[in-house]
């Protein structure tokens, strides 16, 4: 049977749920409605619907859904519960902070080497992983099953760094460099560009007080 394609709307909208229903679990809540977790999450009772049953549903009508068996779906579908090996590139004040993250190893995200080109940085230890020369990493990614890289480096060698991993197989980049990659389809992308955050926040603050001069 042809797998149905989900839309990446539908895809980002499931971390939230997640977090979200984790939080109901952890407060001891086993049943919520969509209308209940709408009004939770700010979401129509309606879209929480339609996201699930490209799932299959989860839930009986007038009967809700069980948070820890929905929790647990989610987490399926998200692959949370199986191991991923990362690599992480850049060693800088933002590839450290990522290191210490400790949420990261709890959803399976598991750091297994860090790599930096600065000779000052080379044999640090973050977390207790010593930062590795950029010379050694094709060798590390291939020995150790490494799935995704977290790229924390300068946009002008971002690129030269993803073709490497390309070539020594990596599955998916984490791409925090300030550029777009361009990659083969195959290789998952995820490109996090803090500044356009800021900025979209900039925006809505500037429209919101626009809005209030208006109004007076």
């Amino acid at each position: 049977m042809e797998e149905k394609e989900i839309s990446q709307a539908v895809i980002g909208r499931l971390p939230r749920y997640y977090r979200y229903l984790g939080d109901l679990k952890d407060e001891g809540i086993e049943r919520i409605s969509s209308q209940d977790l709408s009004k939770l999450m700010q979401v129509t009772a309606s879209q929480i619907r339609q996201d699930f049953n490209n799932f299959g549903g989860f839930g009986q009508q007038g009967y809700g859904y069980n948070v820890e068996y929905l929790y647990e779906e989610i987490g399926k579908i998200l692959g949370l519960y199986q191991e991923h090996n990362l690599v992480l590139i850049g060693a800088g004040n933002l590839g450290q902070a990522l290191a210490n993250y400790v949420n990261f190893e709890k959803r399976g995200f598991l750091i297994r080497g860090i790599f930096d080109s600065n000779e000052e940085l080379l044999g640090k230890e973050v977390r207790g992983i010593p930062v590795n020369s950029m010379e050694k990493l094709e060798v590390f990614v291939r020995e150790n099953d490494i799935d995704i890289a977290v790229l924390t480096i300068p946009k002008t060698s971002a690129e030269e760094v993803a073709e490497r991993l390309v070539q020594c197989g990596i599955k998916a980049i984490w791409n925090f460099a300030h550029v777009d990659l361009k990659v083969p389809e195959f290789i998952q992308v995820e490109n996090v560009h803090l500044s356009d955050s800021l900025m979209k926040l900039s925006y809505n603050i500037n429209r919101y007080n626009n809005e209030k001069k208006v109004k007076e």
